[in-house]
């Protein structure tokens, strides 16, 4: 039986080479006798599936020499807490709400630090991302925050923003949550990127930290040990236990992505060029269609969540019922906003998109 296409936010599809790989070793991993979540985090089997992980993570997102990769838990939210918790030293913090996510940080962030909102796209129903040259940034500011893929409104930083060139020498602090390892990342205008894994990189629970060195040692007293940056980094992401199946989940799909070819390129870089293509043809569908509409500016949509509405939405319940008959699973858009959304991270592949374009084009049909 073939599976479905899932089109889920997240937690979402997980490469099938993956998944069939996991079934294979999950009573023996490694011909150690033990499955991976019975396996103590300081053992050498675990530790040799950790310093892999690590290492892959550093290769295909070309990390730096003076970043720390730390691998954490808790997810997006709980780190829209614990980074003022270590960077603001009770100062100002910059944000810019582009979307549900940065104003959940920015909320969350209040408790900590004093919060300065630098730009906000509300004006715009968060179609928008405003333009950094508006952006009204603090003199002070310990940090600045972006989320930089919205995964609910759909909205994507193309490139990030140069602080400097902003006259800005704060660290630049993103959210990558629901994009990271989908196209390269310019570290040298990044301070410090976060992301729960359950979008792009494995299942829930385990969260990526990758941060530069001068920014550790700087955690309020208040900050729990577990969620100090220095101490978790000290401890090679070993302080507490740390989420170990996730951490080996998280590894297969580093190595999935060093087999990824499209043409020359190989691993992330070949990534961007599919999931462009995949990006692109959905939206020329959506442009040249009577019955569905995307209302997000085209300079700054997201390759990897793509909201849109049926111009007739008393059809949306006909349209999610079709579509799961189709093999075509959770496309219904968040409650926040309603109508549609497609992901289509790195493990939705072309065949994927053309199933559901191909279904959409017959549900206009039957609907004109």
């Amino acid at each position: 039986m073939s599976r479905p296409f899932n089109f889920s936010a997240g937690p979402a599809a997980i490469p099938e080479e993956v998944l069939q790989q996991a079934a294979n070793e999950m009573l023996n991993w490694g011909n150690s006798g033990m499955g991976v979540m019975e396996m103590s985090h300081r053992g050498k089997e675990f530790i040799s599936i950790y310093e892999a992980a690590e290492a892959d993570l550093r290769e295909l997102l070309a990390v730096p020499a003076n970043f720390k990769i730390l691998f954490m838990q808790g997810g997006g939210l709980a780190e829209n807490a614990i980074v003022p918790l270590n960077l603001s030293k009770g100062g100002t913090a910059d944000f810019v709400v582009t979307g549900s996510w940065s104003q959940k940080s920015f909320k969350e962030a209040a408790k900590y630090a004093h919060n300065h909102l630098a730009a906000s796209g509300e004006a715009s129903s968060y179609t928008s991302i405003p333009d950094a040259a508006s952006w009204q940034l603090s003199s002070d500011a310990q940090y600045v925050h972006i989320c930089s893929n919205e995964t609910i409104h759909g909205v994507e930083y193309q490139e990030l923003p140069d602080l400097k060139a902003l006259g800005c020498d704060a660290p630049l602090v993103i959210d990558f949550s629901s994009n990271v390892a989908s196209r390269p990342l310019d570290w040298s205008r990044v301070g410090l990127a976060f992301g729960g894994a359950q979008k792009n990189i494995g299942p829930a629970g385990l969260t990526i930290v990758i941060v530069r060195e001068d920014l550790l040692g700087h955690a309020l007293d208040i900050c729990p040990s577990a969620f100090n940056y220095k101490t978790v980094a000290d401890n090679n992401s070993m302080f507490n236990t740390p989420p170990t199946w996730g951490i080996y989940m998280a590894g297969l799909t580093f190595q999935w992505l060093k087999r990824q070819r499209e043409g020359e390129l190989t691993g992330v870089a070949a990534m961007e060029a599919r999931n462009k293509a995949k990006a692109d043809f959905f939206y020329d569908y959506l442009d040249h269609s009577q019955l569905y509409v995307n209302k997000v500016d085209k300079a700054c949509r997201s390759r990897m969540n793509i909201p849109f509405f049926l111009r007739d939405e008393s059809r949306n319940e006909a349209f999610l019922a079709a579509a799961k008959e189709r093999g075509l699973l959770q496309l219904k858009g968040h409650k926040s906003v309603g109508g549609m959304r497609a992901s289509i991270y790195n493990a939705m592949p072309m065949e994927g998109v053309r199933a559901l374009v191909d279904f959409m084009q017959d549900f206009e049909r039957t609907s004109a």
